[in-house]
């Protein structure tokens, strides 16, 4: 791995960017166009795919399925038998790992929960006969895409299901890309069993996040749309948000560890590789207290490389967009951290605690040696879907609000407070020029009408 020192770094790097991630198989090679592309050529491509899918609906997606997919399932929606001998199969054949699921599940979903009771419904008197309030309204369907591509990411499911089931949600949907069968991946059934969904479809790429956004003849349209992908789901996803709710634009994932000189570096190394190996555009990077110590963690990378199952992935990651950074002092290894926003950032510090609350852009906080990414990623409840490409400076990772509309009441009485109230909108409506508005206010003058309110 490069080692450089972290002012240098800082002088000469310039903000991560907005690139997603890079090209997989079948409709994560995009349902939208074949090859990687430039973003303006992934964006036109995507276009067409959106408006095809607004003009013909399912056609257009069984279209596209049959090009990128090699399979045209005859109906979209997977039947309900078909989830349910997923997660038996599952049960028989991998006990091991249902178990393992369902433990992920209840942590997950038990998180969710307890973000969900921190929003409150309210209204309080803010002044004699003025009455505000909020209210916390969970959307009527949401929809989970869950791509394919290396490798079936079954525990995206749980995260995006359970949450969502957690938040309030009606309906809560699941799109994966059909293989061959015409069935998604035989685990993502499974675990979308699991998780509670209400209906699966047998669809990715651009026109699965089309048909999700616009609705088809058989896909209820949705009111928000989550998950990760590749490029062309990232874009479908960008253009599209207005018509329907998004998380985020995702890109390629990131770690930045921060070690000092009690860590571990073979800690440090296996880390780095574990996310290293998820794809050749993610980005693992650390920052260390010297170069003895950087050297020491690219050996254990070195070590560990030489028999691990994804090695090829991780080396050109690694190549691509590992760097260690070899800081002076803590404070330029927080500002560091913060410059670079990123995705998962791990402490493997001795005061890792004490020194938690400097850091403030991360998609998810990793505080001291013992808490492993790995975890976060799977089984310990906190969600894996963040933010990426440095756009934790702006945003948080997914959770219930996602699924949530924060909207706010007015009532009011007679009172000192509902006249200084419409006293003060005639004013500023006069200074904006809308007389209507000033009209609308003053109309409340000492008239009493019934309504939804008490005056």
């Amino acid at each position: 791995m490069r080692i450089i020192d972290a002012a240098a770094w800082m002088e000469t790097e310039s903000r991560p960017g907005s690139e997603v991630v890079g090209a997989v198989g079948g409709s994560e090679a995009g349902g939208a166009a074949e090859g990687l592309g430039s973003e303006a050529a992934v964006d036109t491509s995507v276009r067409a795919t959106i408006e095809a899918v607004r003009a013909e609906g399912d056609a257009a997606v069984r279209r596209y399925a049959s090009k990128f997919d090699r399979s045209s399932p005859e109906n979209l929606e997977v039947p309900h038998d078909v989830l349910a001998g997923a997660l038996s199969e599952l049960r028989n054949g991998e006990g091991d790992l249902v178990r393992a699921l369902e433990y992920a599940k209840g942590n997950i979903e038990r998180f969710a929960r307890a973000q969900r009771e921190q929003l409150a419904d309210f209204e309080f008197e803010m002044a004699p006969g003025l009455f505000t309030g909020q209210r916390v309204i969970p959307v009527r369907r949401a929809a989970v895409y869950v791509p394919s591509g290396r490798f079936p990411l079954i525990s995206s499911v749980l995260m995006g299901v359970v949450t969502a089931k957690a938040a309030g949600v009606e309906e809560v949907v699941v799109a994966s890309p059909p293989l061959e069968d015409g069935l998604p991946d035989r685990r993502i059934l499974a675990a979308a069993s699991l998780a509670g969904a209400d209906r699966v479809y047998a669809m990715g790429g651009a026109q699965a996040i089309a048909a999700l956004s616009l609705g088809t003849e058989s896909v209820g349209r949705a009111d928000v749309v989550v998950g990760p992908g590749n490029k062309y789901v990232a874009s479908a996803k960008k253009q599209l948000f207005g018509e329907v709710g998004i998380d985020f634009v995702a890109g390629p994932t990131d770690v930045l560890v921060i070690a000092d000189a009690a860590a571990d570096p073979d800690l440090v190394a296996a880390d780095l590789l574990a996310q290293a190996e998820h794809d050749p555009d993610a980005r693992a990077r650390a920052l260390v207290p010297s170069r003895l110590f950087a050297q020491s963690v690219s050996s254990a990378v070195d070590r560990r490389l030489a028999v691990l199952s994804t090695a090829a992935t991780a080396r050109v990651s690694l190549d691509a967009g590992g760097v260690l950074l070899v800081y002076a002092t803590i404070e330029e290894a927080v500002r560091t951290a913060d410059r670079i926003a990123p995705e998962h950032l791990e402490l493997h510090l001795a005061d890792a605690g004490a020194l938690a609350p400097a850091f403030r852009n991360f998609g998810s906080l990793f505080i001291g040696s013992r808490a492993a990414e790995a975890f976060g990623d799977y089984s310990a409840g906190i969600n894996h879907t963040l933010p990426t490409s440095g756009s934790a400076r702006f945003t948080g990772g997914l959770s219930v609000r996602h699924f949530l509309k924060t909207v706010t009441t007015l009532r009011g009485t007679e009172g000192s407070g509902y006249d200084a109230a419409r006293d003060a909108a005639m004013r500023i409506a006069r200074a904006e020029g809308l007389a209507a508005h000033e009209a609308s206010a003053k109309a409340r003058t000492s008239v009493t009408r019934p309504g939804t309110g008490q005056n």
